[in-house]
């Protein structure tokens, strides 16, 4: 690898590198990137016309994320962001809350708490995420729930399921094809289904309970497992976590180097052999700061 070529106002741009390529693009985009530059599994590149510059079938395979179903809850006491955000006088209040203090809800990204459970007893470490969040929407940054609401969800820790992200063509532009391949294994979706009976049963427990009118999604129309599979499938998304699709052992090997091409080194979540119990921000910061001290040590 001696260079990189990319547009800028439209024209390409060829930028050659003094002594290696450092790719971190991402779960995503840096298979895309491998494939786009011939390096992948030799049919997915000719059937785009794409010559083979080396024969990697694993690029762009074994993706995983943690897969993510939230639940709604009526609220009974007006004390949720719900309740600020429908008050022009309450959410002038949090605006000057954050601009004097520096506290209130806007200090908050996402979750206000999160817990690791055991869905079920005889495990030896928890295998569940719960987060709890002090608002709820029916979509992801769309307007919130008229009524007093919060958010309770669920992820799986150890996943099975594996996917799959490869170009659909050889323009660059063209965003690749992602396949999560969520819930394929029997194990993922036993989790699931008692992660969020989990949830149910911390609901409508003290001290939660008394803070809940009523479950406003899923309801009570969901009892069984198979109905609770079948709200994870209706609802179901990423948590945003993908990893593995430049595994190492497969992709690049331990200094995180591809294998069969010189000076390029992939850094990013794509070479984790599998997606971390839990969030992935420490992990992805540990393998930049590994490559790091790989890359000062060979520069000796």
């Amino acid at each position: 690898a001696i260079a990189v070529q990319y547009r800028r106002d439209g024209q390409a741009v060829t930028e050659k590198a003094a002594k290696e390529i450092i790719l971190a693009g991402g779960a995503f985009n840096s298979p895309q990137l491998l494939e786009l530059s011939g390096v992948g599994r030799r049919a997915i590149l000719e059937r785009h016309g794409i010559p083979v510059v080396h024969d990697s079938p694993q690029v762009g395979e074994l993706l995983q994320d943690h897969f993510y179903v939230r639940t709604f809850w009526r609220c009974c006491k007006p004390i949720t962001v719900n309740d600020v955000m429908s008050s022009l006088w309450r959410k002038a209040g949090m605006g000057l809350e954050y601009l004097l203090h520096k506290t209130g809800p806007l200090t908050v990204s996402a979750g206000h708490a999160a817990a690791f459970v055991r869905t079920r007893s005889g495990l030896d470490r928890p295998d569940a995420q719960i987060y709890f969040i002090n608002f709820s929407t029916a979509k992801r940054g769309g307007v919130l729930h008229p009524h007093s609401g919060f958010t309770c969800a669920v992820s799986q820790l150890q996943v099975e399921s594996r996917g799959s992200v490869h170009i659909r063509s050889a323009d660059p532009g063209e965003p690749p094809a992602i396949r999560y391949n969520y819930l394929a294994t029997e194990s993922d979706r036993r989790v699931m289904v008692e992660g969020l009976k989990v949830i149910r049963k911390i609901c409508h427990t003290p001290p939660m309970r008394d803070y809940v009118a009523d479950e406003y999604l899923p309801g009570e129309r969901v009892q069984s497992d198979d109905e609770w599979l079948d709200y994870c499938r209706e609802m179901g998304e990423t948590v945003f976590h993908p990893t593995s699709t430049c595994s190492m052992g497969t992709v690049v090997d331990e200094r995180l180097r591809l294998k069969g091409i010189s000076s390029l080194r992939i850094v990013d979540a794509s070479v984790m052999p599998a997606v971390p119990s839990g969030n992935i921000n420490a992990a992805v910061i540990a393998v930049a700061e590994k490559a790091a001290d790989l890359v000062r040590s060979e520069s000796r």
